[in-house]
């Protein structure tokens, strides 16, 4: 049976916010990090792409669907 989109929001938002709040944590340790070495950050291209996926997702507008494989295509650049 094919979810409807209320139900599919109502089914997967506990996990979405989940993985959402892990991205922030993930974001507050690399800057944790970087304040106590005291210097600026250097060009770390994992940090790059995980912040263009987010500003993808962000931006995206699609009612096409292919997010997923934007992103897949994205995360292959490493």
């Amino acid at each position: 049976m094919m979810l409807k989109p209320h139900q599919i929001l109502d089914t997967y938002y506990l996990e979405a916010r989940r993985d959402l709040l892990e991205l922030a944590a993930l974001f507050d340790r690399y800057d944790a990090a970087v304040k106590r070495e005291g210097s600026s950050p250097r060009k770390e291209e994992k940090h790059d792409i995980l912040h263009r996926a987010l500003l993808y997702l962000a931006d995206s507008d699609s009612s096409e669907g292919g997010r997923t494989n934007a992103l897949l295509d994205l995360f292959s650049e490493i």
